[in-house]
């Protein structure tokens, strides 16, 4: 069935639409929920954390920093990894390791320890994510636009999820989510060894300085410029709110999972249509400048304002994962599976910044100044995008309104 404009709906229940997708494709997808799940799965639980390992919150922030700077260089070598093993080998040894270290994580009996199985937690997820959309594609039927969309629901849920998961097994015990996203991969695990076959081997083989050498174009590093402080910005929200609220894990989780619920809707329904009305970069810009207004809102505000905050900011980060993927994918002439490389390689640096410097802002100032560094940083993302628009905008009609490319890779939004 088409769409008005005469595109194919990717909802339609016929061949080829969202619903009507092989096994291989729905285990995949499962996978990528739980795996997307993990990344806000200990963020009501922070505090539990803290008291159950008598750390601060500085330390127990060290869980983002540790996973996001492994997977940060892990994008170095993930390309070089599926383009020797393939696909389904890449996607397996990921979930193994998360398996093995998220259950590890469970057992801590240290905050180090706990920060430590973390970051091997953080290679496993790295492998599979950054492989999961281009067997997606590769196994889908009809076309690339009903998996691209099934992989960015996958994305939004796990990320809703996450939270929730977190709350309902933390309340009884910190050490319950762990296990729980131990045992899901596992069930991951089983799914995709039984109904996924062996993806075709890539052409050409990615060496590991490849990503590094796609950031000498001048698009793809702006983007990644841009992004870097957008992404200090996003974890700043996901990583020291929690301590902020200071709320029960049922609380806490009630609040980002209705903040993943908008940051899905935002990112799968909302992104494009504003790309197609408005174009991408109009788009970046203002809703950078919109998130920058919502945490110093939510930073000076009363405790219901930072509530509410902190569930719109899901909106803006929705659209923001979206237009900056696009961006990443397409403005540069590189490879889209080395450009996709190279820009995480710079942005996920920012994600492991984030948890670490925000404590420690408060620490040395007060609660409010890690959201106003916060605001600083949303703005200077939109400054790059203003300053570097021209390079930017290579290829900018091929962008809109599409979520991805025939590659069937995209750039984690997480």
């Amino acid at each position: 069935m088409r769409t008005g404009d005469g595109t194919e709906d990717p909802f339609d229940a016929g061949a080829g639409g969202i619903l009507r997708q092989p096994k291989a494709v729905w285990a995949t997808a499962g996978a990528s929920v739980v795996a997307f799940m993990g990344i806000g799965l200990v963020d009501p639980i922070l505090p539990s954390i803290a008291k159950g390992l008598d750390a601060t919150a500085s330390q127990v922030s060290l869980l983002f920093t540790s996973y996001f700077l492994i997977t940060a260089l892990a994008m170095l070598v993930t390309g070089f990894v599926s383009s020797r093993i393939g696909g389904r080998r890449t996607l397996l040894l990921g979930l193994a390791l998360v398996v093995v270290f998220a259950g590890l994580a469970g057992t801590s009996g240290s905050v180090g320890e706990l920060v430590g199985f973390r970051a091997g937690w953080g290679l496993g997820n790295a492998l599979f994510v950054s492989t999961a959309l281009a067997v997606i594609v590769g196994a889908a039927a009809g076309g690339s636009a009903a998996a691209i969309l099934l992989y960015e629901s996958a994305l939004g849920l796990g990320m809703a999820c996450g939270p929730l998961l977190g709350a309902l097994l933390g309340d009884a015990s910190w050490r319950y989510p762990f296990f729980g996203t131990a045992f899901l991969m596992a069930v991951g695990f089983l799914c995709i060894t039984v109904f996924l076959k062996e993806q075709p081997m890539p052409t050409r083989r990615t060496a590991l300085l490849d990503p590094i050498r796609a950031l000498g174009h001048g698009g793809l590093a702006s983007a990644a410029a841009s992004s870097f402080f957008y992404n200090y910005t996003f974890f700043t929200v996901l990583a020291f709110t929690p301590f902020v609220l200071d709320m029960s894990p049922y609380r806490s989780g009630a609040v980002f999972f209705a903040w993943g619920v908008l940051l899905a809707v935002f990112s799968v329904f909302v992104a494009p249509r504003l790309q197609a009305r408005f174009g991408s970069l109009k788009v970046l810009g203002g809703s950078l400048l919109l998130l920058a207004a919502d945490v110093l809102v939510l930073g000076y505000g009363g405790h219901t304002a930072a509530v509410v905050c902190t569930v719109l900011s899901g909106a803006f980060i929705g659209v923001n994962n979206t237009v900056y993927t696009e961006l990443a994918l397409g403005v540069s002439d590189a490879p889209r599976p080395v450009a996709s490389a190279g820009y995480n390689f710079v942005r996920w640096f920012a994600a492991a910044a984030a948890p670490f410097f925000a404590p420690k802002i408060e620490e040395w100032s007060d609660v409010h100044m890690p959201f106003v560094v916060a605001a600083v940083t949303a703005v200077l993302g939109a400054a790059v995008v203003v300053v570097r628009r021209r390079a930017l905008t290579h290829r900018a009609e091929e962008l809109e309104p599409r979520h991805a490319t025939e590659d069937g890779v995209t750039v984690f939004a997480g």
